[in-house]
């Protein structure tokens, strides 16, 4: 029995420690949430990650990275219709193909 008290204690330890945290709070809400759902999900674990991930606030390096790839995507059309742009201006001087063939 002597084996059984440090893996009672270390669990009683990790316990104090996810309720000191809030993780036992917040787990409790989404299990709660998705106990009350009327309509039970075909995932659950989806239903908890995105309850618990509503909660969490939002890493500044993510939302830097969205900023990025928002302005790179701006970028990106502005230059797909500079090449449209350019290519009909190209057009103008260049002769037409059948012209080319017969020279």
């Amino acid at each position: 029995m002597a084996n059984y008290k440090p893996a009672d204690s270390k669990r009683e330890q990790f316990r104090r420690y996810l309720e000191k945290s809030g993780v036992m709070d917040s787990l409790t809400k989404v299990l709660v949430a998705l106990y009350e759902e009327p309509e039970k999900p075909s995932c659950a674990l989806d239903f908890m990650k995105h309850h618990l991930g509503a909660t969490a606030p939002e890493n500044p390096e993510v939302e830097a990275l969205r900023l990025e790839v928002a302005e790179m995507k701006e970028k990106y059309e502005a230059m797909l219709e500079e090449n449209k742009k350019l290519k009909a201006k190209l057009a103008q001087y260049e002769p037409p193909q059948e012209e080319k063939r017969g020279e």
